[in-house]
């Protein structure tokens, strides 16, 4: 397999589950140095520690905390460059949703979901870019989502969070791009992890009812897209949207 990553110095936000802890295994056969990001769940971020390691990379670094905190998200990057002397590829994957109709929807969810959606993404991406801007180097990815992408029902905080995204990523891209730094969008479809798998059943009918492709994406494809995004192979992609979710 070609190695795509050798030597990149990458974090990933939410890099203990679901598709973030996928990019961080592919990062890691990729031959890349990562460190992961985590919230709450100790025993989860112990596992993805131990599956980067069986992956064939060298232990990551992990990092507990809110990508929405500040003070978690500079004392995290500052680390990164004391351990490595750099950060080459930031991949912004942290994300949450609640399953609820507009009427049911707090402000506080409101609230909740856009700064760990968007307002992470933006205090990360800041931070990394002081040090990538300086190197005049270096990739982020934006993880989106085909909710913003497609027409299909989904929860309207997560779906404008996500919409965002797109907005976010096309501005800092034209922003950082006259200091060779890439700004990317991936926009998976519904996978056979994380977040689709909480929704009812009857909206996983209705994806794969649309989808020509008639079956669920899994995390480690959507992954080796991440791989070849952020690495040396992408060159020329920057502001970019690529959208995978089996053609819906």
């Amino acid at each position: 397999m070609t190695r795509l990553l050798e030597g990149k110095r990458c974090i990933v936000t939410g890099g203990s589950r679901g598709l973030g802890l996928a990019i961080t295994r592919a990062f890691a056969r990729h031959g890349a140095r990562v460190a992961l990001t985590y919230k709450s769940d100790d025993a989860s971020a112990e596992a993805a520690a131990r599956q980067v390691v069986e992956s064939g990379g060298e232990a990551p670094l992990v990092f507990k905390g809110s990508v929405a905190d500040a003070a978690h998200v500079k004392s995290t990057v500052d680390a990164v460059v004391s351990a490595w002397g750099g950060v080459d590829v930031l991949v912004n994957n942290a994300a949450i949703t609640h399953v609820l109709p507009i009427s049911l929807l707090e402000e506080r969810d409101w609230d909740e979901v856009m700064d760990v959606n968007v307002k992470g993404v933006y205090l990360y991406s800041r931070t990394v870019l002081r040090h990538m801007i300086r190197r005049r180097a270096g990739s982020i990815l934006n993880i989106g989502n085909f909710a913003s992408e497609r027409i299909i029902e989904a929860p309207i905080h997560y779906a404008a969070s996500k919409s965002a995204l797109r907005g976010l990523t096309e501005a800092l891209a034209r922003e950082v791009g006259r200091y060779a730094v890439r700004v990317n969008l991936l926009a998976p479809g519904m996978l056979d992890v994380g977040m689709a798998q909480g929704l009812p059943q009857h909206r996983q009918r209705e994806y794969l009812d649309k989808c020509p492709a008639g079956r669920l994406g899994r995390a480690d494809e959507i992954a080796e897209i991440a791989a070849f995004m952020v690495s040396d192979e992408s060159t020329f992609m920057t502001g970019g949207k690529l959208v995978a979710d089996g053609g819906l």
